[in-house]
C-alpha cells in the first residue's frame, strides 16, 4: 500500500498541476498541500531518518523562500513556487534537487521560447480558441509554467529517496 502511495500520488500531482496550468494557469494550493501532506506522512513509514526527513522539508522551505522572493518580484506564479518548493520536498537537498531545478530551467526556457515563437506565428490566428492552446496563443498572459515544472518532476521522480525505497521493497 505504501509502495502504491509513492508511486501515484507524485506523478498524478505532477500531471494534474501542469494540465491546470495549461487550462487556467493555475495550480491549486491543494496541489502542493497534498504533496506536502503526503510525504509528511508515508516518508517515515520508509523508514527514513529524522535527519534526513528534516533535510527533505528544509529543501521544501529553502525553495520556497527562493521562490516567494520571485513571486514577490512578478517573476513567477504563486502556484508555481508553492509547486516547486512541495516538489523539493519529495527531492530533498540531493544532488536529484539540482538536477530537479537543472531540468525545470531549461524546460521551462524550452517552453517560453517555443510559446513565444507560436504567438508570433500564423498558427495562432487558427487555434487561439482550442482549451489546450489558448492561453499559449493568449500574449497578455504568463508562460504555464506548470507544464515545465511537472515534465521535469517527472523525469525525475525516480531517481527521489522514496521510490528507490519502493522500488527496493518491491524487489526484495
Amino acid at each position: 500500500m505504501l509502495e502504491a502511495l509513492i508511486f501515484v500520488v507524485f506523478p498524478f500531482c505532477m500531471v494534474f498541476a501542469a494540465i491546470s496550468d495549461v487550462l487556467s494557469m493555475t495550480i491549486a494550493n491543494k496541489v502542493s498541500l497534498l504533496l506536502v501532506a503526503t510525504f509528511m506522512a508515508i516518508a517515515p513509514l520508509t523508514g527514513m531518518e529524522w535527519g534526513d526527513y528534516a533535510l527533505h522539508l528544509g529543501a521544501g522551505a529553502a525553495v520556497l523562500s527562493v521562490t516567494f522572493v520571485l513571486f514577490a518580484i512578478g517573476g513567477m506564479g504563486g502556484g508555481d513556487a508553492k509547486l516547486m518548493a512541495a516538489t523539493a520536498v519529495w527531492m530533498g537537498f540531493d544532488l536529484v534537487l539540482l538536477e530537479y531545478l537543472v531540468y525545470a530551467s531549461f524546460v521551462g526556457g524550452g517552453l517560453t521560447l517555443a510559446t513565444l515563437a507560436y504567438r508570433k506565428s500564423m498558427l495562432v490566428d487558427l487555434t487561439r480558441n482550442n482549451m489546450f492552446l489558448r492561453h499559449f496563443a493568449d500574449a497578455k498572459v504568463g508562460i504555464p509554467y506548470g507544464v515545465a515544472l511537472g515534465f521535469a518532476g517527472l523525469m525525475i521522480y525516480p531517481k527521489s529517496a522514496l521510490v528507490v525505497w519502493a522500488l527496493a521493497q518491491m524487489a526484495g
